[in-house]
């Protein structure tokens, strides 16, 4: 074989083996970008649709409580050595119905129907236990404005306060996430 064909099947082997490693990086790089991508589509999912209101709702929540308290004049709403006034009763009455629980069924309505975007492989405690002081809470309301039966007018089960701690956390962890994502497109 002369050198002119020799020399001219090693360049051609060359391109070759250059255009495999090509390709092959490429394939490598072209999977790794739809991993990011579909990373970010599900972090943006669930800090629209189930974090970043759930975030809001505590957020909202915790300063309505302190308005609340401040407008009862009270450090607690339910002391067991001062029970409420009939006038405290009324207004604890009026933001139960028209902040606390409308807040809290929003919460519970996330909760059912956005299941898939819960961060982690399974349903935090906190959230069950939010769910059963939610439902403990507006069962009892209703059957005393349904039936006139008599209750704390509270839940029987108390707020879980690692339940906001929780959701604002994952919150702040997801929008790591998502800068993080973001940088890597």
């Amino acid at each position: 074989m002369n050198q002119e064909v020799a020399l001219a099947l090693f360049a051609g082997g060359l391109t070759a083996a250059g255009w495999l490693v090509n390709h092959i990086l490429g394939e490598r790089a072209d999977r790794r970008r739809r991993h990011v991508q579909a990373q970010l589509e599900h972090t943006t999912q669930q800090l629209e649709e189930l974090y970043g209101p759930l975030a809001f709702l505590i957020i909202e929540g915790k300063q309505i409580f302190s308005d609340l308290l401040d407008s009862l004049g009270r450090r607690h709403v339910f002391d067991g050595d001062r029970p409420l006034t009939p006038d405290e009763l009324k207004t604890w009455m009026f933001w139960l119905e028209n902040a606390f629980l409308p807040s809290n069924r929003q919460i519970r309505d996330l909760l059912r129907s956005k299941t898939h975007l819960i961060e982690g492989a399974r349903m935090p405690e906190s959230f069950a236990r939010f769910l059963e002081h939610y439902s403990s809470w507006e069962i009892r309301h209703l059957r005393w404005k349904k039936e006139q039966v008599d209750y704390s007018w509270h839940s029987g089960v108390n707020w879980p306060d690692d339940f906001g701690t929780e959701v604002l956390e994952t919150f702040r962890l997801l929008k790591e996430r998502h800068a993080g994502l973001v940088g890597q497109l």
